[in-house]
């Protein structure tokens, strides 16, 4: 049986972040991932990747995503250089098809019978101590649950202030390897009137 899997913010190859995620350096947190995706994806699954592959040039980062298992999707984040939000952004997008069967900045999903969207940003709340930053790329907010990335380990659900329940798959919160839909609708719609 096949699987439908998100995570974000992999940032292979980022010294900085893997710093902050308890790694000596990049190497040892990219054999990390690698090794919690082959533990978690099969050939038969699809993995959805939420933005932030890389930081600056992703080509390291898309010859091991392409050798990996599963039918993989991007949604652009801020770190991607193929985002809109990069001036040379259509020049970039090619490349990434090397390891992605399809690359967009949203997408829709229905998950356990309920509409959910994707994004790398989350409606709102950024850095509590910074504020949101580019808030010309997010989702309006019109009540439908979203599932993103972007914030790191601030926080793994947080409703909107409008009311709309967000789910953080970002690497950080999810280190045993992506999300599975069956989890994701577990902490997402649970209190989603059907």
């Amino acid at each position: 049986m096949s699987e439908i899997l998100y995570w974000s913010d992999v940032h292979l190859g980022h010294d900085f972040v893997a710093r902050t995620r308890g790694f000596k350096d990049a190497a040892e947190q990219d054999a990390y991932l690698i090794d919690r995706w082959r533990a978690t994806v099969t050939k038969r699954d699809t993995v959805w990747i939420l933005g932030d592959v890389a930081v600056s040039s992703p080509a390291a980062a898309l010859a091991v995503l392409a050798e990996l298992p599963g039918t993989k999707h991007l949604v652009l984040g801020n770190h991607d250089p193929a985002h809109p939000m990069h001036r040379r952004a259509h020049s970039q997008q090619r490349r990434y098809f090397q390891a992605f069967e399809s690359v967009q900045t949203t997408a829709r999903h229905r998950i356990a019978g309920r509409d959910v969207v994707l994004s790398h940003f989350p409606y709102e709340g950024d850095h509590a101590d910074r504020g949101d930053r580019y808030t010309q790329w997010r989702l309006r907010d019109e009540g439908v649950p979203l599932i993103h990335g972007h914030v790191h380990g601030e926080w793994l659900t947080r409703t909107s202030a409008q009311g709309t329940p967000q789910l953080n798959v970002g690497v950080d919160r999810w280190m045993d390897g992506p999300a599975t839909a069956e989890r994701v609708a577990a902490l997402l719609l649970r209190e989603v009137p059907a």
